[in-house]
Parts: C-alpha cells; structure tokens; sequence
C-alpha cells in the first residue's frame, strides 16, 4: 500500500523533474497574475490584509495548541487537549520545515530572483530556473516560498486533530496552503514551483516526524483502550 509519505514523495520528485524539464511552466503561470503596465493583480489594500492574516495564522494556530497543552499539564478537565510529544512534534516540524529548510537554508542560497524582479515581467534580473542558484538574488529569494511552507505547516495540528474531525481538518490545511500560495504568486513573489515544492518538502518533513512521533503514542493509546475494556 503507497503511503501518505511516499506519496509526498513521488510527488515531490515529479514536480521538480516536471519543472526542471519545463521551466516555462513557471513564466505562463507567473503571467496570469500579470497585466502589462499594471503589475502584479495581488498588490493592493485587500491583497495586503489578507496576506497578514494568512501569514500569522499558522502561529496563532500553533499557539492555541501550545495553550491547550498548559492546560493538560494544569490538569483542567477536558474533552481533548495536545500531549507534550504532540507539542514537540509542532515545534519540530515547524523549525525543521518553514524554519530549517526552507527559509535558513535555500532561500539563502538559491539566488532565484522572484517573478517581479526578472525581466519578463518588468524587472532587471535574469529568469532562472528553480534548479539554477547562480541568479543575481543575494538574500530571502523565490526559491522557495516561506508563506507557502508555513501555510502547508498546518497539515501539522490537521493531523493531532481527533479522528471524527481529521479529514476535514486536512482538507481544511490542504486549502489553506493552496489560497496562500495562489495569493503569493498574484503578488509577483513566487513562482509555481517555489510554492509545491515549498509545499510538498513541509509536507514531507511533518509526515516523516510524525510516523516517528505521534504515531507511537496512538498505539500506545490504543493498547491503553483496549487493556481497559478487558
């Protein structure tokens, strides 16, 4: 049975392919958020607003789940609050994903000029691939998006979720990823392949941790059940 993460990570290697073979791919979509002489269709009063609300959310989120912890610790009833390894799983996959990977390490190092900056839509820079980190970008680059990968991070809490409310929890992340993502582009900051893969790798690191970290604990639950009933 293909799971969750080698489904992530087929993904994952058929869009980097996808796009190292096409990279014109990222130009025409960059350029249905482009109007020539007008800019990029997401820079306005509403586009600002809403791309700070989409930006805190993920730690607002995060937060709520850290404060439902304090309250297990307190020992204040409840219906279902987050264990520690729940709260360590969070922390981890945010600090290795959107933090680590993403921002520290290849937005650094990859040059790529975002699409407002290259010359194909008004800028000075050369167009390069995502694959390409020789571009003339010195810092916090198109490669990959930071919003994106914070805004898919959420796929994180969707998963400690109680089972009745999981799916929709998931579907919930999956949707909010994508409307950030879309909403990055339309400001000229990303292209399509900064946003899936930024996406896809989130989604990769907080799948792996938790097959590591919170499924145990839900077998251990499990058995905990299961002993109790006999």
């Amino acid at each position: 049975m293909i799971t969750a993460t080698r489904l992530t990570l087929a993904l994952t290697l058929l869009t980097g392919i996808l796009f190292g073979l096409a990279p014109e791919l990222d130009l025409a979509a960059a350029r249905l958020f482009w109007r020539e002489g007008a800019g990029f269709i997401g820079v306005s009063p509403t586009g600002e607003m809403l791309r700070s609300i989409f930006y805190e959310a993920p730690f607002w989120i995060g937060g709520a789940f850290v404060c439902g912890w304090g309250l297990r610790r307190l020992g204040l009833p409840q219906i279902w609050l987050p264990s520690g390894r729940a709260v360590l799983f969070l922390a981890l996959s945010l600090a290795l994903g959107p933090g680590l990977l993403v921002n520290l390490v290849l937005k650094e190092q990859s040059h790529r000029p975002r699409p407002v900056q290259t010359q194909e839509m008004g800028g000075k820079w050369e167009f390069r691939p995502w694959y390409r980190f020789d571009g003339q970008c010195q810092r916090n680059c198109s490669f990959v998006s930071g919003e994106a990968a914070s805004a898919f991070w959420t796929i994180a809490p969707a998963l400690l979720t109680p089972p009745p409310v999981r799916p929709v929890a998931v579907a919930a992340a999956l949707t909010f990823g994508a409307t950030t993502s879309a909403l990055r582009m339309a400001f000229g900051g990303h292209y399509l392949s900064d946003v899936l893969l930024a996406g896809l790798f989130t989604l990769l690191i907080t799948l792996m941790l938790y097959r590591f970290l919170i499924r145990p604990e839900r077998k251990e639950s499990d058995l905990r059940d299961t002993d109790a009933a006999l």
